[in-house]
């Protein structure tokens, strides 16, 4: 068996110039052996890639170094490494609201089409991030965004679904 190599993979400054990452993190991933142990620097945190990493066997752990800078380590889960850290998260996935911060409730809406995967999602995800607790974000995809809606699940928050009769899909998320 081979000695595990640890892969360090910087995209920041793919990030920071607005393009995007996708091809060269999963051209990485293909190279990687199933003891390589993957770490990921990039500007926010990965949600979309953590879902597509973790099905195709990996595990992840996620640590945030400074506001535009997160850590993701990735480990095989058919490794011995992958063992100790099963999808590990040390970042709080919300922000909770401040007491007396009820003010008016916001809607923001985002337009998704035409744009790739998976920007449509990370730009969902940042909104969210950046709504208050009873603010509604509205997206118009092309198509019923289906991991999108697996993460808004595992994050507790209620949202509707309107295919609309070209296709595309309206979904209204609530904040809470």
């Amino acid at each position: 068996m081979e000695h595990p190599r640890t892969i360090e993979l910087d995209v920041r400054p793919h990030l920071k110039n607005k393009m995007e990452p996708l091809q060269l993190i999963m051209d990485t991933v293909k190279s990687l052996n199933k003891n390589d142990i993957f770490v990921l620097h990039a500007t926010f945190k990965p949600t979309p890639l953590l879902m597509l990493m973790k099905g195709k066997g990996y595990s992840n752990t996620v640590q945030k170094e400074d506001k535009d800078h997160w850590i993701v380590t990735f480990v095989h889960k058919s490794s011995n490494q992958g063992e100790t850290g099963e999808d590990q998260d040390e970042t709080p996935q919300m922000q909770q609201p401040e007491p007396g911060a009820a003010e008016q409730a916001e809607v923001y809406f985002l337009d998704n089409r035409g744009l790739e995967p998976p920007t449509p999602m990370i730009r969902t995800l940042k909104q969210l991030e950046k709504a208050k607790p009873g603010d509604t974000v509205k997206i118009h995809n092309d198509r019923v965004p289906m991991f999108l809606i697996e993460e808004l699940q595992s994050l507790g928050y209620a949202y509707e679904i309107e295919e609309q009769p070209d296709g595309t899909a309206a979904v209204t998320i609530h904040k809470t």
